[in-house]
Parts: C-alpha cells; structure tokens; sequence
C-alpha cells in the first residue's frame, strides 16, 4: 500500500512522540503488529475504510484487536486517529512510520531476489557485502522467484545489481539480434 501525504504526516507525528517519550522501540513493535494485522485480515482492512460503520464500533473493534498489546502512546495514537475519522489510513500509517523508523535508525533493506533461496552461510555473505559498502545496518528480504534460473537480483535503495541467469540470456538474444555485418558493395 501506498502511503499518502496523511499518513506521512501522522506517522511523523507518532515518531517525533515516541522519541520524546523514550518508546521508540515499543513503538515500533506496535505499529509492526498493526501492520501485519490489518494486511493479513483483509476485512480488517475493509472496515476501517467502510463509512457505513460508526466511529465508535470502529474504536471498539480497534481496542479489542489491539487493547492490551500494544502501548498507551499507540492507544491513545489510534483512537485519535478514529476519532478524526482517518483510520482508513491506519495501515498506511504503519507503513509510513516502520520506514521512518528505518530512516532514523539509517537501517538500509536490501532484497534479494533468487531462484531458489538462500542458506546460512551466503545470506550472511551476502549482508557483509552490503554492510561493507553501505557503512550502515542492513535488513536484508528474501524473495523467490523461479523465473531467474539462476544466479541473483539484488537491490538496495534505488541500485540493483542484475546478476540472474535470464538477464544473461535476454543480453545474448539482444545481441544475436543485431546484425553487425554491414555488407559493403
């Protein structure tokens, strides 16, 4: 999901609170797990966005889902977001604050995308090369995608290293398809 302009700024908001507070990191597992819920129960998702359903249900079904697990700061965080009748942007949010949130820490998330998957010992090869060359904390996320054959994608930030067996192939076709013999009469 896209973040909009709404979403950035409340996520601003609750981090500049969290970091005053001192619960950054409490924080942040809250708003994990409010991501992870309303992206894994699609009708969670729908009901925030329904006008149809009243504020208070809304607020009600929020404190039941979320109650005791997360902290007073997101609570209170979102039932002021129910009561400005924004909780439509309530995943939006999450997102907008986990990236903030990476942004401060300067935590970089590098995907690797590979026909098969990675073991033990490459993932953190893969993690020294990217730490080496970004001077910062790396995350990195697997993808998996059969299409490659072989050999690895791997993008950080806007840079993306193509190093997959298809790309390979799609070179050698582009190249086989243009005729570099000019014939001279």
């Amino acid at each position: 999901m896209r973040e909009s302009r709404v979403s950035y700024r409340y996520a601003k908001s609750l981090l500049d609170l969290a970091l005053e507070k001192g619960q950054l990191e409490d924080v942040r597992n809250d708003m994990l797990l409010v991501n992870n819920t309303i992206r894994e129960n699609h009708e969670l998702g729908v009901l925030l966005r329904s006008p149809v359903i009243k504020t208070d249900k809304k607020q009600a079904i929020l404190k039941a889902i979320f109650g005791e697990k997360v902290t007073v700061i997101s609570a209170e965080f979102m039932d002021i977001i129910t009561r400005k009748r924004r909780e439509g942007e309530l995943e939006g949010v999450s997102n907008a604050f986990l990236s903030q949130y990476k942004k401060h820490k300067n935590i970089l998330t590098a995907v690797i995308t590979t026909s098969q998957g990675l073991d033990a010992s490459l993932r953190q090869q893969v993690l020294d090369i990217v730490r080496g060359s970004t001077k910062s904390e790396v995350v990195l996320e697997e993808k998996i995608d059969a299409t490659l054959i072989g050999g690895f994608v791997l993008r950080v930030g806007d840079q993306q290293v193509d190093a997959s067996i298809i790309r390979q192939i799609r070179n050698l076709e582009r190249s086989f398809s243009e005729n570099p013999y000019v014939k001279e009469f």
